[in-house]
């Protein structure tokens, strides 16, 4: 948690410093308390922005779609679980009192159920197991028989109660073959194993960590959907001449400033109920989805999505600036989307791998990557709250810097109509 704290925080005082350097003098008008340092006319805005958003249908169908897809995430794999059928182990011969109890705590400590069917023959159980109806058949107490070869890297629970009725049932037959006593032989079966104390803490790595991937699926989703309203949003202003109109009442960064506001709250409001709804749905029926999670990867990646859609709204306003019809924008779309693909995909293969290697380290002090990388090295323990630290220092005063550069764009271009702007005509029309 401290991680989002420390974020916040720089990201509360960067946007306020930057505020007051951008307020012009002018008469004292009264602002909305929730707003805070923000004008009215700014305010103004953004709550039109927010009415357009929530009026649409987009916004609610695919806010349905998407907790749609979340409830299926959790829900199927309970009910796959409570209906998962028991794991069929065939035996031949006679079975002792002591290899049912280590069969059942073999199935115990891979979280599997068993039944247990009685076979002829050696032949007759390898038939059954080649036409699928046993999965693994127990010989004479000292055969373990199962269709296919077990991979060391296999975490099936059929691969994990296989691993575990070997080495136990290998345990048995040494200590019968030690000659030792029932009584011994059962005190060195129950034996506890030896207290573990670490000298230094490790880090909790986990090869496919559900959350990791829920929460970068979140950010990619987020990132492409609201800055894509926000190029067509200006467009449509640009070619419907309506900007014309606002621009008479207000500054034009102050309509920018409005709109990526406006829309980013909309934003933040669906995903606070998508993480709030995973939460509450996991909880009621039990998943382990979201279960072991620690906070701060949920709010890191939670503060990387805001840092994210700082950064990059304001390159797709400018970009929205330069445009006015359809064909446009979709020329423009796939360019401007290209640093965050790369980020997603790479965060993604990190966190199958589950090891972080140099360059994506680098990627998270990068601002077009750092949201897709950041919260995955905070999910490894990988990342200390001062390197957080610099990376949302060093993403808020890139967003400082693109801000004041796509404001000077949108200022130049929102007004010119009939072609399509170059920015190569705009940066060297303001280097005049």
């Amino acid at each position: 948690m401290k991680y989002a704290v420390i974020g916040i925080v720089v990201a509360l005082v960067a946007i306020r410093v930057w505020l007051r350097r951008r307020r012009r003098p002018r008469a004292s008008v009264p602002s909305p308390l929730w707003l805070g340092p923000l004008t009215s006319d700014i305010a103004m805005i953004s709550a039109r922005e927010i009415r357009e958003r929530l009026r649409g249908r987009v916004l609610r169908i695919g806010t349905v779609i998407i907790l749609g897809i979340i409830a299926a995430a959790i829900v199927i794999p309970v009910l796959d679980k409570s209906t998962s059928t028991p794991e069929h182990v065939g035996f031949v011969g006679h079975v002792t009192r002591l290899q049912s109890q280590l069969i059942a705590a073999s199935a115990s400590e891979a979280g599997a159920s068993y039944r247990m069917i009685p076979e002829a023959s050696k032949g007759e159980a390898r038939s059954k197991l080649q036409s699928g109806q046993l999965d693994l058949a127990l010989v004479n107490g000292e055969l373990l028989m199962v269709q296919t070869a077990i991979s060391p890297t296999d975490s099936s629970t059929n691969a994990l109660f296989v691993q575990a009725l070997a080495r136990n049932l290998g345990v048995a037959r040494a200590i019968a073959a030690a000659g030792i006593s029932r009584s011994q032989a059962s005190a060195v079966l129950s034996a506890k194993p030896l207290t573990v104390i670490a000298l230094a803490k490790g880090s909790a790595k986990s090869p496919v960590h559900s959350v990791s991937i829920f929460g970068l699926v979140i950010v990619f989703v987020m990132l492409t959907q609201y800055n894509t309203w926000i190029l067509m949003g200006v467009m449509e202003e640009k070619s419907s001449r309506v900007v014309e109109v606002l621009l008479a009442a207000v500054r034009p960064m102050q309509l920018l400033a409005g709109k990526v506001l406006g829309i980013g709250m909309v934003a933040f409001a669906q995903a606070t109920l998508i993480l709030g709804f995973a939460l509450l749905l996991g909880n009621a029926v039990g998943s382990s989805f979201l279960h072991g999670t620690a906070p701060a990867t949920l709010a890191a990646t939670f503060l990387w999505l805001v840092l994210g859609y700082a950064f990059y709204c304001w390159v797709y306003a400018a970009a929205g600036s330069t445009v006015e019809r359809q064909d446009q924008v979709q020329s423009l779309a796939f360019p401007l989307s290209i640093p965050i693909i790369f980020g997603y995909v790479t965060a993604i293969t990190t966190v199958s791998t589950g090891s972080a290697s140099g360059l994506f380290k680098v990627l998270a002090y990068l601002p077009p990557t750092a949201p897709f990388a950041m919260p995955v090295l905070v999910g490894f323990g990988e990342v200390t709250w001062w390197e957080f630290a610099a990376s949302a220092i060093v993403s808020v005063a890139s967003t400082v810097l693109v801000a004041r550069l796509a404001s000077d764009i949108y200022r130049r271009a929102i007004l010119q109509t009939g072609q399509r702007v170059r920015l190569r005509e705009l940066v060297s029309r303001g280097s005049r």
